[in-house]
């Protein structure tokens, strides 16, 4: 049966963990759905897979087509899709348009959005009003990285507290998660036990509901890691060894035989 937003806020209530990674393709999706992940993002850190060295420059329509490409591949997994920058920012009507294309045009069931500020809550309590359901994000948002760089927040009581009223305010305007990025263990745990909804770690420690992580890290494919990545095989060796065999069977005509 498909993973629905409701089923994680049950495994949330059972301590069942929650499984969850990205993909931008429809090879990849289906290797992930396939093996048992929970939820797919289909994250704007595909920026930086397309060359870009930050996630600003993703567009919607660049979402929209990668997307598509991920919900083919996908059976049981549910598919949540990034807002790229300053596809919601401008108005509520902005956002609902935005979101509401990739639910219409993709076959994604959630779209997630950054940021807990007071304006960023009103959008989303309007989405949720709207019947698209949306996936918080605090901490660390990325499409602020001119504004925070990649450090570490919530580091002092005054930044934690904010974090952590976000994180309550984006409950009340109606998110069915939250994804908690590189913030402290023990913050990300007082927002697990704070909030009924499921939080989602990346660099934020043990103590959330589940874990995300760009699969380009965990197959070893990225150039450079995050410090909270864990490289589980490397398939940037691999593919590269792969590669240089081939090519040096073609120049020796021992391929094809």
């Amino acid at each position: 049966m498909p993973v629905t937003t409701q089923q994680l806020i049950q495994w949330k209530q059972q301590g069942r963990s929650i499984v969850a990674l990205t993909a931008w393709d429809y090879t990849i999706a289906q290797i992930l759905d396939a093996a048992g992940v929970d939820l797919i993002l289909v994250g704007d850190s595909m920026a930086v897979m397309l060359g870009y060295k930050t996630t600003l420059p993703i567009t919607l329509e660049e979402m929209l087509h990668h997307a598509k490409a991920v919900c083919r591949g996908v059976q049981r997994a549910l598919v949540v899709v990034d807002l790229p920058f300053l596809t919601y920012q401008e108005s509520i009507p902005q956002a609902i348009n935005s979101a509401g294309r990739i639910l219409k045009e993709t076959g994604a069931q959630a779209v997630k959005l950054e940021g807990g500020y007071p304006a960023m809550v009103e959008t989303i309590t309007r989405l949720v009003q709207a019947g698209i359901p949306v996936m918080g994000h605090v901490g660390l948002t990325p499409q602020s990285v001119h504004q925070l760089g990649l450090r570490q927040q919530g580091k002092t009581q005054e930044t934690a507290q904010r974090i952590l009223n976000e994180a309550i305010a984006l409950e009340q305007a109606g998110v069915f998660s939250l994804v908690l990025e590189h913030i402290p263990a023990d913050l990300a745990m007082q927002i697990t036990q704070k909030v009924s909804i499921p939080t989602i770690g990346i660099g934020a420690g043990s103590h959330c509901d589940g874990q995300v992580l760009v699969t380009s890290d965990v197959l070893g494919l990225s150039d450079k890691q995050p410090p909270f990545a864990k490289v589980y095989t490397n398939l940037r060796a691999t593919i590269t060894k792969a590669v240089q065999d081939y090519a040096a069977e073609v120049r020796d005509r021992q391929f094809p035989e």
